[in-house]
């Protein structure tokens, strides 16, 4: 997966064939912060110096920082699916919340 992590944010990267460099956005916040490099460890730093600067921005500016998650998820699921999936978490000893939490884990890699 082409993915870099640096103090709780990641960014997904992407290589440009065409101008031969690699490109990164922060993933998961709603500003858009990109950065790009020609080797993966000017990538690295270039990504480094990104989310610094963001956070840095933030500050200067006297507003929070978006971070990329946290921790809840809301979504509407079939009534079928939700109560086999309380009768799986039953099953398995767990709470829904804890159940849901280990098959999105697993699932997401």
């Amino acid at each position: 997966m082409n993915v870099l992590e640096y103090k709780g944010y990641s960014a997904r990267i992407e290589f440009d064939a065409e101008d031969e460099i690699f490109v990164g956005h922060i993933a998961g916040i709603a500003d858009v912060v990109g950065f790009h490099a020609d080797s993966v460890a000017d990538l690295k730093t270039a990504f480094h110096e990104a989310v610094d600067d963001y956070l840095e921005t933030c500050e200067r500016l006297g507003r929070s920082p978006h971070k990329p998650y946290s921790g809840r998820v809301m979504f509407r699921i079939d009534p079928d699916v939700h109560a086999r999936a309380a009768k799986a978490a039953e099953l398995a000893g767990k709470s829904l919340n804890e159940w849901a939490g280990e098959v999105l884990a697993k699932a997401a890699g």
